[in-house]
């Protein structure tokens, strides 16, 4: 892969609604990410996101209910910040693998240290499979997905107590 091409991939995700593009190769891996802090914004925003669309659509009478329903979301993550716990979430829309193969030992399990940059799965999206790595320091409280199964943008995937 060359500069234009680098380049070019640059351009794509800064230009269209990708946040994060990786191309794994033999002799190179390329990651490009789009705002990485505002990943970790989202995760307090969601619910808020969520409903805006809603009052924008309906402006008069729907705006008045519209926070109504988001206001349980957003207990749902006051709770688990109650409990001190850290949830890493799904950057992307996939399906989420614990192990590189079903022959391979799990990235991460329950009681396992994790700290950032270390793989703790493995999600794939239109047949690239892109490793996910933790951004906190600590230790796997819970697994909050099963193996091979679909997950959402933004879905929680992990628990994590911080150390």
């Amino acid at each position: 892969m060359d500069l234009r091409e680098i380049q070019a991939l640059i351009k794509f995700v800064s230009q269209n609604s990708v946040d994060e593009v990786e191309i794994n190769r033999k002799d190179f891996k390329l990651l490009i990410k789009k705002n990485p802090a505002q990943v970790t914004t989202a995760v307090v925003s969601a619910p808020t996101m969520v409903a805006a669309p809603v009052a924008a659509t309906a402006p008069s009478p729907a705006a008045i209910s519209a926070p109504v329903p988001a206001a349980p979301p957003a207990q749902a993550p006051a709770a688990a910040a109650a409990t001190n716990y850290i949830e890493i979430k799904s950057p992307m829309v996939g399906t989420f693998y614990r192990a590189s193969n079903p022959e391979s030992p799990n990235f991460v399990s329950v009681g396992d240290e994790v700290a950032p940059g270390k793989v703790v799965c493995i999600i794939e999206a239109m047949k690239l499979f892109n490793e996910i790595e933790s951004e906190v320091k600590g230790k796997i409280v819970k697994i909050l997905v099963d193996n091979a199964t679909p997950v959402e943008y933004d879905q929680p995937l992990f628990l994590v107590e911080p150390a």
